[in-house]
């Protein structure tokens, strides 16, 4: 990997870093349970790998009320077996986990059906499972740490039902899914486990990977000729560039709609480390909104505090893109006159003393400011979302060492999910349910990546606004619709804006790209109110592009 920073981003961008999550053996006669085996490294056994091999499943029937509207479904929990990009046709490789609900009563060929995954890279789709869409949903604070278990498991007023089946798909590696190595003995497995890894664990592989899992899934639920729909927050957007250029050019599989949260397609622009790439300055330019707005949140902003961050914002932007600019772009040539300006008007829109932005020479990373905001009460503000905080790891460190909003709501998130699954969908008993794959010890992802019409894969920092561009124009109905939190310091909402802006594209199809934001962070739904706007915003974009009107 050429680029030291592009390594800070991808180490930094999953959505919560946690450990596996160990289910104690339960007896079941659920489909999905696996008998005690030799256990393997991995945490496998042999009995669990052997069931693998072949699709499993279990379906329940439910009732979720969305907005008031009673709605009744079926749901199916399972595994696809997937086999990696084609060099072994015949033998399973993967084992890919899934969550799918249907409404009851709709008919399959009308109704929209929109496929769903977090990002990671390297994490599983509970997020977007148990926050936001599904049938059911998790009770976290909004901005502070939720307290330990019990924790509740409500009617998810907000699923996305009422629009559109759903799948939520995970990631080869996470939830129950597995590489499926072969060997007749540990050290064959291992070996053939490292190369499914190489193959996988990968922007190409992945998005090949999750391609074969649609067009394997289309056929099983007989859904080919429905209203089809991607869905991915953080990495997952990545993901779905990618996937939306294999599903277009490569598999004739036209898209209604790309539905983006929290947005990454251009890894140069990440603000989590661009001190390592001197000279490339649009991330600090692109995240200072964001600054602005978590300042603003946290009341460090005496100038403002009494005003509201719409008009705030929109100072920020004009002087982000004029002033600030022209003065990083000026390098050692900004004379000290307006270095000592653009600092002090830097301090009224961040509530960073001028003096550390003349230190910095003007360029503040995220973990720095995340560090610094509140530093003289010993307090981290949040990454994901800014506006959680919490006790600083070193108060004498240079970034922030750990993300309050991550340590606040993860274990919620995996307690309840694991119950849920299991109470309620009747899959897993006596397995183990990966919420991301960052504790393997093998996991490593690889970011070179062959854009559409490339001969070779290129190495170094990530770029797939090419793809997209490629996906629109191939398919120049395709709709676009960004999601984007005010104070999410993972992919700040104006690097997100940027992006769109800049994609290689006709004019006439910049009318396909639709923009919506919200006052929350990464994970929009964290906030109930945000959450019920983006509901409305999305359910909005698929009745207006599954070519029938009404979603149903």
């Amino acid at each position: 990997m050429k680029s030291n920073r592009l390594a800070v981003a991808v180490a930094s961008l999953l959505l919560c870093s946690v450990p596996a999550f160990a289910v104690p053996p339960a007896s079941s006669g659920n489909p999905a349970s696996a008998d005690s085996g030799a256990s393997h490294d991995n945490g496998q056994t042999e009995t669990l790998v052997q069931r693998l091999m072949q699709p499993m499943s279990s379906t329940t029937e439910g009732t979720v009320t969305v907005e008031g509207k009673s709605i009744a479904y079926k749901a199916v929990a399972g595994t696809l077996v997937i086999h990696g990009n084609g060099v072994k046709e015949s033998t399973p490789e993967v084992a890919m986990g899934y969550f799918a609900y249907f409404k009851q009563g709709a008919d399959a060929s009308k109704r929209p059906i929109t496929f769903i995954y977090n990002g990671g890279p390297g994490s599983s789709t509970m997020w977007l499972h148990m926050g936001a869409w599904g049938p059911k949903r998790v009770v976290t604070n909004d901005d502070t740490h939720t307290p330990a278990a019990p924790y509740q498991i409500v009617n998810n007023d907000y699923s996305l039902l009422d629009a559109s089946d759903l799948v939520f798909i995970d990631m080869p590696g996470t939830g129950f899914g597995r590489l499926l190595q072969q060997g007749k003995n540990e050290a064959e497995q291992a070996k053939d486990r490292k190369e499914l890894a190489k193959q996988i664990w990968g922007v190409d592989g992945d998005g090949q990977a999750f391609a074969q899992f649609i067009n394997q899934f289309l056929t099983r639920y007989n859904r080919w000729n429905s209203p089809k729909y991607l869905f991915g927050e953080s990495y997952g957007t990545t993901r779905s560039a990618v996937l939306a250029g294999i599903l277009e050019l490569q598999d004739n599989i036209d898209l209604n709609g790309v539905i983006l949260q929290s947005q990454i397609l251009n890894f140069n622009l990440s603000v989590d480390g661009p001190h390592a790439d001197p000279g490339v300055d649009m991330p600090y330019v692109l995240a200072l909104p964001t600054y602005a707005a978590t300042a603003w949140y946290h009341k460090r902003l005496p100038k403002f505090d009494n005003g509201k961050l719409g008009p705030l914002l929109e100072q920020v932007i004009h002087f982000a893109k004029t002033d600030y600019e022209q003065a990083l772009q000026a390098g050692s040539t900004l004379d000290a006159a307006k270095r000592n300006e653009v600092a002090e008007k830097l301090q009224d829109y961040t509530g960073l003393p001028a003096s550390y932005w003349l230190k910095a020479d003007l360029r503040v990373s995220g973990g720095m400011f995340e560090h610094r905001l509140q530093n003289d009460t010993d307090t981290t503000t949040g990454r994901l979302d800014s506006r959680f905080s919490g006790p600083s790891m070193d108060p004498m460190s240079k970034g922030s060492e750990y993300d309050p909003q991550s340590a606040a709501i993860s274990s919620a998130y995996i307690s309840a999910f694991n119950d849920y699954v299991r109470k309620d969908l009747k899959f897993g008993q006596d397995m183990n349910y990966r919420p991301d794959v960052y504790g393997a010890g093998d996991f490593h992802w690889d970011m070179k990546h062959r854009a559409p019409g490339s001969r070779r894969a290129r190495e170094g920092s990530l770029n797939v606004m090419g793809d997209l561009a490629a996906a629109m124009k191939y398919n120049p109905d395709l709709k676009v619709m960004m999601n984007g939190g005010f104070y999410d310091l993972a992919t700040p909402f104006y690097t997100a804006i940027y992006e769109l802006q800049h994609l290689p594209i006709p004019e006439r199809l910049e009318k396909n790209i639709t923009y919506a934001f919200y006052p929350s962070g990464h994970m929009i739904y964290a906030n109930i109110p945000s959450l019920k706007q983006e509901h409305d915003n999305v359910v909005k974009f698929i009745q207006s592009t599954d070519n029938q009107g009404n979603g149903q």
